[in-house]
């Protein structure tokens, strides 16, 4: 029987990639030392993530033209979905710019990301209902906060009301209604994120996912980089994952990373704590190179360094 597929609701962006030697303070101007276009989009990059690990990938969004034709950055952006193996009957055409993140990456591999949403505006509620049946459909769901909020829950409630899993990257952080928590079998915040969330002097992952738990999310990770994750599933089994030591050279997607490959390891029936392993080896991968979905690890590349 053919896997049920993992459905993405989010943004769908090109990254305008400076590279400097360091993130600039503000009122701060430095030469750069690169500049690069990618495909991008928090949404658009776990889709792709999920397509590199093999597993069958559909994308609920939208990129920019006037309702019918594309724009230049549309026309790439879709193309390169669907040459990465992303289905994209999900995605409309909207009469707006398709969405852009410009992005500072330091010679560190630390990086800066402002983004301007662009089509991503126009992922309406009635655009989600329209789709409702690919989520229904679905073995899992992941959504961020690249596009409207409210379509963000709407999808939340078709999921809830199917009995499919939503994994929710609530980035760009910003305040979530208090309907959506209950409706999010997983919340994956960075460490940035869940500050905002749990609280600045909060700052020992164990509290800040037990704190999380208590306002509804069934389950949390809490992505900490070069330090690994932390786990709290929703059996209350909670741990540290431990980090896969790499040279970083461009941290930007690796989240996206994370996401994506824990979402792949659930549904192809490994546990919470192997789920997470392998996301952090995947996540680990993609901060070894360049660019948001250029970086996506393949399933062999995975395993290969969980062997290791």
């Amino acid at each position: 029987m053919q896997a049920k597929p993992i459905v993405v609701v989010g943004s769908i962006n090109m990254d305008l990639v400076v590279r400097a030697e360091h993130i600039p303070a503000a009122g701060e101007t430095l030469l750069g030392t690169g500049f690069s276009m990618h495909p991008g989009g928090k949404g658009a990059n776990q889709a792709v993530a999920v397509a590199r690990l093999g597993y069958p990938v559909e994308m609920i969004g939208m990129i920019g033209g006037d309702g019918m034709r594309l724009d230049a950055m549309g026309s790439a952006l879709r193309a390169h979905l669907a040459a990465a193996g992303v289905g994209v009957d999900g995605v409309g055409t909207a009469d707006a710019a398709s969405g852009v993140a410009l992005i500072t990456v330091a010679d560190s591999g630390e990086n800066s990301i402002v983004v301007t949403q662009g089509a991503n505006a126009c992922v309406t509620p009635e655009w989600i209902e329209r789709h409702g049946g690919r989520l229904r459909a679905a073995g899992m769901v992941l959504a961020q906060l690249e596009i409207p909020l409210e379509s963000v829950v709407r999808a939340a409630e078709i999921c809830a009301e199917a009995g499919v899993p939503l994994m929710l990257d609530p980035a760009p952080a910003r305040a979530l209604p208090a309907r959506l928590s209950p409706l999010v079998a997983w919340l994956t915040p960075n460490e940035t994120e869940a500050a905002f969330y749990a609280g600045d002097a909060v700052r020992d992952p164990a509290v800040v996912a037990a704190t999380l738990q208590g306002r509804g999310a069934a389950a949390v990770v809490v992505k900490m980089g070069a330090r690994g994750a932390f786990l709290a599933d929703a059996e209350g089994y909670a741990a540290h994952v431990e980090p896969f030591a790499v040279s970083a050279v461009d941290s930007t997607a690796a989240g996206d990373a994370f996401n994506a490959a824990f979402a792949v390891a659930l549904l192809t029936g490994r546990s919470t704590m192997e789920a997470a392993q392998f996301a952090c080896a995947a996540a680990a991968i993609s901060v070894t190179r360049h660019g948001a979905q250029e970086s996506m690890a393949t399933m062999d590349e995975v395993l290969a360094r969980l062997g290791r």
